[in-house]
């Protein structure tokens, strides 16, 4: 890829490590899809607070008002798990009484899809960050690696993960993703667009987060007091 794509990347203040070229756009950080409309997108200068294993969202939220309903719909090209799956996911996020809401459909439109990776991906599962004010729309899951055991408390860990990045969640453990991920030291970078600190949460270790950027195999992380903190915080 270009020069110009891995500088842009890197004033986004993701990591450069590891970039691959998917569908819709770029690869980064494992799971996050940036796509040609985030990297022509100017980004939004905001004071950072760059420490431990805080929260962070992006510059990039969804509009919500007064309150907003996000719809989800569960590609065919999924399991029946993974409608169990998201409908627990979306059970959690509801149960913290946010303006945003999320509810599956079945048919007609929809904001954001669960539709299954692309053969041989080497992702669990990715996702973007909103833009325009919108959620990023799509969720590819790699239900061959995933399985369909433990729908209710893996997948779903997973898929509330994706959607936290598509309404604007970063990493909880960008600065070292080897706090969950284990192996060396990767700090994913931070800038203005890419690591805003959310007020209240710890500046410890946040254990068992659900937005860490690895999860164990079969592991459940319903959300934390940390956890609700930051959404309740942004949204």
């Amino acid at each position: 890829m270009s020069k110009a794509v891995i500088s842009q990347i890197k004033e986004m203040g993701l990591t450069t490590d590891g970039i691959q070229r998917v569908e819709g756009g770029y690869l980064v950080e494992g799971d996050i899809v940036i796509t040609d409309e985030n990297l022509a997108t100017k980004p939004e200068y905001s004071l950072l607070r760059v420490g431990d294993q805080e929260q962070y969202r992006t510059s990039n939220l969804v509009s919500v008002g007064s309150g907003r309903t996000i719809t989800v719909a569960v590609s065919t090209t999924l399991p029946s798990a993974y409608v169990t799956a998201t409908d627990e996911a979306i059970r959690r996020y509801n149960a913290q009484s946010l303006l945003i809401k999320f509810q599956r459909v079945s048919s007609g439109t929809y904001n954001i899809l669960m539709t299954k990776a692309p053969d041989g991906s080497s992702y669990l599962a990715s996702a973007g960050f909103p833009s325009g004010g919108n959620p990023f729309n799509k969720v590819q899951v790699n239900s061959d690696a995933m399985g369909t055991a433990n729908a209710s408390t893996y997948i779903a860990t997973v898929l509330a993960h994706e959607m936290g990045h598509c309404i604007g969640f970063r990493h909880t453990d960008y600065m070292d993703r080897s706090y969950s991920c284990g192996g060396a030291f990767s700090n994913e970078g931070a800038s203005t667009v890419g690591a805003i600190h959310i007020p209240g949460t710890p500046t410890t270790a946040s254990a068992g987060s659900w937005m860490l950027a690895c999860v164990g195999s079969g592991q459940n992380r319903p959300f934390t007091s940390s956890d609700v903190t930051a959404l309740s915080y942004v949204y």
